[in-house]
This record gives C-alpha cells, sequence and structure tokens, in this order.
C-alpha cells in the first residue's frame, strides 16, 4: 500500500552468514518454486512472482517507515498545489466567463453541481480503479498523469470553446452572431465544465491517495499539514493571477484574461505532476499480491462503495460525519463570497444613483468583482500562514512513531545531545490537540458566517471572509491526517504480519524458507482482515463523498433562498447571499459537535501496534492477538512514546537536518 522512497542505507551490506544463509533460502526457494509449477495446476505462473518477490518474500528490511526529510514531504505533496490553481480558476473566473458567453444565473447552479456530484461519483471510483492496478511503476502515478492530461485538454478547450465551436459551424456556413452558434457554445461550455471536473476529481483522488501511500505513518499529520500549505500557496498564485491583468503582461498565451489563467493553470499543474511522479518512487504494487479477480464495474462499483460505508471504522465515520455537515456550510462560501462583497460594494452606488444604465452597472459590477477576489485573497494568505505556523503549536495526537528499520525493535528516537526537549517542543500548547483545534475553528467560522447578516461595509466583510481562513487551513489539514494516519498504522501492520510470514529462516537452525502454496496460504489468511477493511483509495473516495453530496444539498438550498430574497440586478438591499452564508454558519455548528465526538488515539509507533495486534508487548510474538489482549497491550505503552513522536514531529518540520 505504501511505497518505498529510496533503498534504505542499510541494505546492500548484509554479513556473510547473512549471504549465505539469504543463497540458501533463494536456491530452495526457486526448486521449491518448480515443484509448485508442476504439482499445482492450479496456481498460476505470476502468482509465485506476486509472493517470492520484494520484502515480504526476500526478507528485506522494509524502509517505507523511515522519517522521510522535508524535501522529500514537498516534493511528494507539490502536485496538489498545480491542482490547487486549476481549482483557484475555475472558481474565481469560471462564473464570469460563463455569463460572458449568455449563460443566464438561473441555469448556473445546474453547472456548478458538477462539482459535487462528479467527486461523489468520481473519486470513488477512481480510488478503487487505483486500488487495483498493479502497473509495475506504481498504483496512483497512472491516474495523476491520466487525469493531468484531461485537465489541461479540458482546460485550453473550455478558454477556446467560442473560437473551437464558432469556427466550426463558419466552416459550414453559419453567422457566428446567430442564436443558433451562441446557444451551441453555450452548450458545448458547460458540457466542458463537467468534464474539466471529471478530469479534476480523478487527479485529485489519486494525488491523495499518492499521499497516503508514500508518506510513513508517523508522518501522516506532517504530510498533510505540508499539503494544506502548499494548497494555500496554490490557491494565492491563482487569486492573484486573478486579480492582475493578464493579458497585458502575458499576451502570447491568449487574449482574455480566462485564456491566459488557464495556460498558467496547465503550466503548473502539469509541471507539478511531472515533479511528484517522476522524484518519488511509489512501492511496486504487484507486491501487494494480485488484485481482485472481478474487475470493478457500475453495478460492483456501488455495491462496494455501500458496503464500505458500512463497515468504516468508527474514527473514519466520525469524521465523515463532520465533513458532511460542515459541506454544507462551506460551498456557498467558496462560490458565492466575491458576490457576496461585490454587493456591499455596490450598495451605496445604487442608492445614489439607482437608474445606471446597463453598461454602467457592468463596469460597476466588475470593479465589485476585483474587491470580492481581493478579499480571496485575504483568505488564502491567512490559510497560508495557519498552516505555517499552527503545526508548531499543536501538539501531535495522530502521528505515530517511525517504524524500526530492524523487524522486533522498536525504532528509538533521542530528543537532543543534551537530552533537552528542543526549542520547538516548547512551542507546542499543552492540551492544543489537532481535535480541539479543529473544533476551535469550526465555532469561528459559525461565528463569522452569523456575522455576514450584520455588517455593512466591505472592510468588516473582507475581515470575515480572512478570519475564516484559519478554519480552511484546519479543513485541510485536521480530517486528512486523522484518517490517512488510521489507514497508513493499519497498513503497516499488515505489511509486517506478512514479512514475518514470508521471511526465510532465521538462524542457521530455522527452517527452510516456506513453499509457495505455503506462501500463498499465508498470504490469503493475512489478507482476510485485510478483505474486510477497504483500502486507502476507497476509504479516501468514501471521504470525499461525505464532502461532495453535501455541496448538493448547498446548491438545492441556495438556489431555493435564492428565489425567495434574491432581487433584480441593481436593486440596493439584496442581502440573500448573506443569509445563505448565515445558514450555512449553523450547518458548521452542528459539524463541530461531531468533531467532540472523535477520539484522541495515543501517540502508536508502527512496530508496537503491531506487537499489540500479537498480544506481546516486545514485538516479538507469534500470534494475532484477541480484542482484549490487544487493548491491554496498548493501555501498557510507555508515555515516552509521545516525547519521541513530538521529537520526530519537530525535525520534520525544523529543518535543521535538512
Amino acid at each position: 500500500m505504501t511505497s518505498f522512497h529510496a533503498q534504505s542505507p542499510r541494505r546492500g551490506r548484509p554479513t556473510s552468514a547473512g549471504n549465505q544463509s539469504n543463497s540458501q533460502s533463494t536456491s530452495n526457494t526457486k526448486r521449491e518454486r518448480g515443484v509448485a509449477s508442476e504439482r499445482s495446476p492450479l496456481l498460476s505462473a505470476n502468482e509465485g512472482d506476486y509472493f517470492g518477490e520484494g520484502a515480504a518474500g526476500t526478507g528485506e528490511v522494509d524502509d517505507t517507515q523511515q522519517t522521510k526529510s522535508i524535501w522529500y514531504l514537498i516534493l511528494l505533496t507539490i502536485s496538489i498545489g498545480g491542482l490547487q490553481i486549476a481549482w483557484s480558476v475555475e472558481l474565481s473566473n469560471g462564473s464570469p466567463y460563463l455569463l460572458s458567453l449568455g449563460l443566464s444565473k438561473s441555469l448556473m447552479a445546474l453547472v456548478w453541481i458538477a462539482g459535487p456530484l462528479t467527486g461523489t461519483l468520481v473519486q470513488p471510483y477512481v480510488g478503487m480503479l487505483s486500488d487495483n492496478c498493479r502497473l509495475p511503476w506504481g498504483k496512483r502515478k497512472p491516474f495523476m498523469l491520466g487525469g493531468a492530461v484531461a485537465t489541461v485538454i479540458s482546460l485550453m478547450f473550455l478558454a477556446w470553446t467560442r473560437e473551437i465551436v464558432g469556427g466550426i459551424m463558419g466552416l459550414f456556413g453559419a453567422d457566428p452572431e446567430s442564436p443558433a452558434v451562441k446557444n451551441s457554445i453555450i452548450c458545448v461550455a458547460v458540457v466542458g465544465i463537467y468534464v474539466l471536473d471529471f478530469a479534476i476529481n480523478t487527479v485529485q483522488a489519486a494525488i491523495r491517495a499518492f499521499i497516503v501511500d508514500c508518506a510513513p505513518a508517523h508522518q501522516q499529520e506532517a504530510a498533510n499539514a505540508m499539503a494544506s500549505r502548499i494548497t494555500g500557496f496554490g490557491n494565492i498564485v491563482g487569486y492573484v493571477a486573478g486579480y492582475i491583468n493578464l493579458p497585458t503582461y502575458l499576451w502570447f498565451l491568449g487574449d482574455t484574461q480566462f485564456k491566459v489563467l488557464c495556460a498558467i493553470a496547465s503550466i503548473a499543474l502539469v509541471s507539478t505532476i511531472l515533479v511528484s511522479t517522476t522524484l518519488i518512487h511509489e512501492r511496486d504494487p504487484r507486491l501487494e499480491g494480485p488484485p481482485a479477480q472481478d474487475k470493478p464495474g457500475v453495478l460492483s462499483f456501488f455495491a462496494k462503495i455501500f458496503t464500505s460505508i458500512k463497515r468504516l471504522p468508527p474514527q473514519i465515520r466520525r469524521v465523515c460525519q463532520v465533513q458532511f455537515c460542515a459541506w454544507i456550510g462551506f460551498f456557498p462560501l467558496l462560490f458565492y463570497t466575491s458576490s457576496y462583497i461585490g454587493e456591499i460594494y455596490v450598495e451605496p452606488y445604487l442608492e445614489q444613483n439607482p437608474h445606471m444604465t446597463p453598461e454602467e452597472l457592468d463596469r460597476l459590477y466588475e470593479r465589485a468583482t476585483r474587491v470580492g477576489t481581493f478579499a480571496l485573497l485575504i483568505n488564502s494568505v491567512v490559510s497560508l500562514l495557519t498552516n505555517v505556523f499552527l503545526p508548531f503549536f499543536v501538539a501531535p495526537t495522530y502521528d505515530s512513531q517511525p517504524i524500526s528499520d530492524i523487524p522486533g525493535e522498536t525504532g528509538s528516537i533521542t530528543e537532543s545531545e543534551d537530552g533537552k526537549p528542543s526549542w520547538l517542543d516548547r512551542l507546542q500548547i499543552p492540551g492544543f490537540t489537532l481535535k480541539r483545534a479543529w473544533f476551535a475553528s469550526l465555532i469561528l467560522f459559525s461565528g463569522a458566517m452569523f456575522c455576514t447578516v450584520l455588517v455593512r461595509t466591505v472592510e468588516a466583510a473582507t475581515a470575515l471572509i480572512g478570519l475564516v481562513g484559519i478554519t480552511w487551513a484546519m479543513t485541510l489539514w485536521a480530517p486528512w491526517a486523522i484518517i490517512s494516519a488510521e489507514i497508513s498504522r493499519r497498513d503497516a501492520r499488515i505489511r509486517a504480519a506478512k514479512q514475518r510470514q514470508f521471511s526465510p529462516s532465521r538462524g542457521n537452525g530455522g527452517p527452510a524458507s516456506p513453499s509457495l502454496n505455503s506462501i500463498a496460504d499465508s498470504n490469503r489468511s493475512i489478507s482476510s482482515d485485510d478483505d474486510e477493511a477497504d483500502q486507502a483509495g476507497v476509504i479516501l473516495g468514501i471521504h470525499n463523498m461525505a464532502i461532495a453530496a453535501p455541496q448538493i444539498i448547498a446548491t438545492v438550498g441556495s438556489s431555493f433562498i435564492f428565489r425567495i430574497w434574491q432581487k433584480p440586478r441593481g436593486t440596493p438591499g439584496d442581502h440573500s447571499i448573506a443569509i445563505v452564508l448565515a445558514l450555512g454558519g449553523i450547518a458548521v455548528l452542528v459539524s463541530s459537535f461531531f468533531v467532540a465526538t472523535i477520539k484522541e488515539s495515543p501517540t502508536l509507533p508502527a512496530d508496537a501496534m503491531v506487537a499489540a495486534e500479537e498480544g506481546d508487548g516486545t514485538g516479538a510474538g507469534s500470534r494475532p492477538g484477541t480484542a482484549r489482549s490487544r487493548n491491554k497491550s496498548y493501555e501498557q505503552l510507555p508515555r515516552v512514546s509521545i516525547k519521541r513522536a513530538n521529537l520526530t514531529r519537530n525535525k520534520s518540520f525544523g529543518g535543521a537536518e535538512y
């Protein structure tokens, strides 16, 4: 499930006795593999390759849980920054572009429902497909690259829709100014939005699963925090680009603002995806064994999704409940912020001159849109600063210690040469955990949204939008960290169990390597529990469904409220968007109560969890323990593990060793 970053420095230097033992084990394995091939016609030939190679089959030490540097985390998560630039272009400039084509506002809701609709269906399906991918260069990279290509094509086609459709229909003698051509352009552009959202969700599902797979279990929280920072930086780049008059400076990329923005987003997405997929080595998925025999179809996909939802771990289920309620309130903020700020901006002008001409209204609302974009920029800056500095003050609870390099030994980390904690340890606020920070940010968001119906100045409204940047930063960090830590620790236990069962003889008097039949039987026994627990792609897909589905509810609810309270364009006193934002604050307030139900699990190293699974506190057991023994082992873990995990986290952010 997780991947290799680079070869371990401990590898390649075995002792002579180890070489001799490995040579004997290899020869025995080859002989038994040939016997198994002759005597076991029901066992496929390539199944032996799955079980006989890799760390599990050769006794190599799995280095996927070794602590990675800060540069590794940056390269791992940089692709999500390029993706966020594409998102920001669509969110900030998609509506003005579609309106410029002649699309009515009444149909706009049907267009923007494309995002949550495709997110609800596409991401879980892509996650399941990537979980079953067995290409030697990775299970996530094919979907990252394929989705990026589709996103670039969709962006460029959408930006040049007027010229492409008009030119094609002009070849058949149609008038470019005729209603038929204009309607065709609108229809093609709307289809382009749906295709774009389909492609973007494919990339996003693959990138999120890629981060979970490649980051060690004890650095999942750090990796997600880094992803949040890079996401905030991508937002800033996108909104700054949207605020500048780009055709003046980058005329060679297009003659309109939207064309240049799409070109910039395409370049950023492709370059960051190539950096991550080229420099980060993903573990060969063939080492996990053959995929499921039945290929996932549409019906089996939905059946597996609903089955997976029913058996979600309690911790992940609670996170999904939080996200479902919270995103009912987040969605209006994403799409209506610039319009909300714009309504406040135009209010005094409309009161002074209620009889403006259409041209004057267009110029007024154009300035209002730029003011609203500036508020989004402030929001992104606050979000980025929160992602950069807040992790230093949050005490880690969902990070676990790095797994030891040698099976059976717990990885040890020294605090410092003199035994004293580093200065970064002193920044952490006791009791200020990730869960509590997330809870406080949701309360902050609710209070800010309740105030939107009261403020009447652009400065105050911009301050409210900027303040909720803290909540947005926590939304990009906390739920992903909690879920990915749960997934990564579970996968570490499964890999460690496989490594013990598949490893060759231990010592000179140990038995020879197991036969292929025994390896296959052991793998089926080990994976029986894994079959009951879904892989990262499916779990993250379900989590994204909990994000996307409430956006559909918010879209329908917003349309209903607009129908009741919205006034005609150019009429003062339109506060319908403020009402939508305030009602969204109620949903976010409800989500904060679900956060309170999330458990703050103790900081557990992956190898200690393996020992707990075996009912052995030393990590040298041989049989899986019961649920009672596991709970007992968890309670007996020493408190010093929390301090050691704190040091690991500080080293990840300090940069002193990198």
